[in-house]
């Protein structure tokens, strides 16, 4: 049997402020390493929404306030069509910028209110210095190691009532404040790691392949081909070593 995957970046000649992008390549290697076609697809200003109606994953990167403004136009024609295939269970990896339009709006440092898709019910406040560095987090989701490791600089303070991406071991996350960082719903996460995120974290993008390959074609996790993560997990643990 074929097995292929669809994997479409939202915007990504604007929504990738900090290198995204390398979160679509750890995705797409990581498939192909395992004989799994994984095509990809970039969702443009103009694009025909069954780019994005066939989609298995979906990655909404990090944009300036400026740039997520512009981008909010175009998204808001997609909100019910986004709604409806995050309910559908559709994996979602949403990074600060798109992490913050999932919400009901960004209140950015002049008091300016820059709505968001509402698709998920919490707000963005610009609240203070910008929170900059690296951090760790223990994850919330069944995933080993627990650990998350990225580098976080957003002004923006979240705040919600979801399951959390994962509780901070050293940083700020979602407001400096709560010590929890990013946002679970379904097969969405919501969260300010940049770095790229996946590739430093190969059990995170394995999760999202194996919920993407169960909701396309039923298939079992125990037939997901385990890859060679030495190099990857000398990074992780090298990020672990250094900041905790």
């Amino acid at each position: 049997m074929k097995v292929e995957i669809n994997i479409v970046n939202m915007f990504p000649e604007v929504l990738n402020l900090y290198g995204d992008r390398g979160n679509i390549i750890c995705l797409q290697k990581r498939c192909v390493w395992r004989g799994i076609e994984a095509n990809i697809f970039e969702y443009n200003l103009g694009a025909d929404q069954e780019i994005l109606k066939n989609a298995d994953i979906i990655l909404l990167g990090g944009a300036s306030d400026r740039e997520q403004s512009i981008v909010y136009s175009h998204l808001l024609n997609l909100k019910e069509l986004v709604k409806s295939l995050i309910e559908d269970g559709v994996v979602v990896l949403a990074i600060c910028g798109g992490y913050q339009l999932l919400g009901e709006a960004y209140v950015d440092s002049s008091g300016r209110t820059i709505k968001g898709l509402h698709i998920l019910d919490f707000i963005t406040k610009a609240e203070g210095k910008r929170l900059i560095g690296n951090i760790i987090i223990e994850t919330s989701l069944d995933v080993f190691p627990k650990t998350v490791v990225g580098y976080e600089n957003h002004g923006g303070r979240t705040y919600h009532d979801y399951q959390p991406f994962g509780k901070v071991l050293k940083g700020y996350g979602n407001n400096g404040k709560d010590r929890f960082e990013g946002l679970i719903y379904k097969n969405v996460i919501g969260t300010y790691l940049h770095g790229p995120l996946l590739p430093k974290n190969p059990h995170i993008a394995d999760l999202m392949l194996k919920k993407a390959l169960e909701r396309k074609y039923a298939l079992d996790s125990s037939e997901f081909q385990k890859l060679n993560d030495t190099l990857e997990y000398m990074a992780h643990n090298k990020v672990k070593e250094l900041y905790m």
